[in-house]
């Protein structure tokens, strides 16, 4: 019985590592799975596993306020570090580019523990842009043993980086396979708002941010943009589903709390979210993970950074790159609502991000190697 431990600790990584666990779990006579959450995000991270009836084996609890990347960092390590020496895993699997992914896989590297990296391969090549995230991924990359990369262009990042070729392999992005597992359960909102709120009537803008690059200035000037945007529409409204970090959270009170055409609610969890997406007309965000999704609603995506590390849909032509300027934020949303003619082109949907099988594909690479 060879033994595999996830790690995570954030709801982005638990939703893209989902897809993975239900796959290793089919498994039960090769391997024992070993689920460890850091809970970077804690109430964020619960609704996802209460939402996909995850239970896990450890929760090492790190979150506390105000925290830094230093303590975060640090904290892993140490409750970490006793836990790879008692269960002694074969391998490590970690996802993406979070504080949680980086320490767990330098504590499975101290240890001497196999890794392998779901997600890799993504760059922007600005080691501030997205911060910490960029740096995060490369230092993954550099003590990884197997990289599964989600695209051509990912793979292609890596070998430029000299990682060996038989350690990479394009899977596609577990993302997919999580966004078609939930689309496919029926859902009607059960929150008041959203279930009074008639999408039909009006074009409604998803907004979120959340990203340590964006807050102070940046995000003030997206909150005033956005305030510009629905009085230039007449049938526009925003959703905004507000991070409860309260350096993002005071912000967006403090510029939009008046706005009646701008509606501020609670992060929801991740089904209704999907929905939500799903519903909404075009989308705003800093968050890597919509950009992937996005494309297989049909949805428009403007990206609030000024770089991504996720250019196959921008190529694609379902995502533009917008920034943090006001004026840019104003122009691009006003063409998307006023013509048609370049939303329709914006909405095809193509996705670059795979098939919804990469769980699947990652999982058989696993077993093959450990067994």
């Amino acid at each position: 019985m060879k033994k595999v431990m996830v790690v995570f600790g954030t709801r982005p990584e638990a939703i893209k590592l989902v897809p993975v666990i239900k796959e290793l779990e089919k498994n039960t006579q090769k391997i024992r799975v070993i689920k460890v959450v850091t809970a970077q995000h804690r109430q964020m991270l619960d609704q996802v596993l209460k939402v996909f009836n995850i239970t896990t084996d450890y929760d090492l609890n790190i979150m506390k306020k105000k925290q830094n990347l230093s303590q975060i960092t640090t904290l892993i390590l140490q409750k970490l570090d006793r836990i790879i020496e008692k269960e002694k895993p074969d391998i490590m699997l970690v996802q993406g580019d979070t504080t949680t992914a980086f320490s767990a896989a330098l504590s499975a590297f101290y240890h001497k523990v196999n890794i392998g990296h779901i997600e890799a391969g993504l760059r922007t090549y600005d080691k501030f842009n997205p911060y910490p995230e960029e740096i995060n991924r490369k230092l993954v990359t550099a003590i990884a043993d197997l990289h599964f990369a989600p695209t051509v262009l990912a793979y292609n990042n890596l070998l430029k980086e000299n990682v060996p070729k038989n350690k990479i392999y394009i899977t596609g992005n577990t993302v997919i396979d999580a966004l078609f597992m939930t689309l496919k359960q029926k859902y009607e909102f059960d929150i008041p708002f959203l279930k009074k709120f008639d999408f039909s009537k009006k074009k409604t803008i998803l907004v979120t941010v959340h990203r340590r690059e964006n807050w102070g200035m940046p995000l003030q000037n997206i909150c005033k943009a956005l305030k510009i945007i629905v009085s230039s529409s007449k049938d526009a409204e925003v959703i905004f589903p507000v991070h409860y970090n309260p350096i993002v959270r005071g912000t967006v009170q403090n510029i939009l709390k008046n706005e009646s055409k701008i509606h501020l609610i609670d992060p929801l969890e991740y089904q209704p979210f999907v929905h939500l997406m799903n519903r909404a007309y075009l989308i705003l965000t800093d968050s890597g993970g919509i950009q992937e999704e996005a494309p297989s609603l049909g949805k428009p995506v403007l990206v609030l950074r000024k770089i991504t590390e996720r250019p196959e849909a921008v190529q694609s032509g379902t995502v533009k790159i917008v920034g943090d300027n006001i004026n840019n934020i104003v122009k691009e949303t006003i063409k998307l609502l006023s013509f048609k003619a370049k939303y329709k082109k914006m909405s095809c949907k193509i996705n670059p991000y795979g098939d919804g099988k990469a769980a699947s594909k990652i999982v058989k690479i696993i077993i093959h190697k450990l067994c």
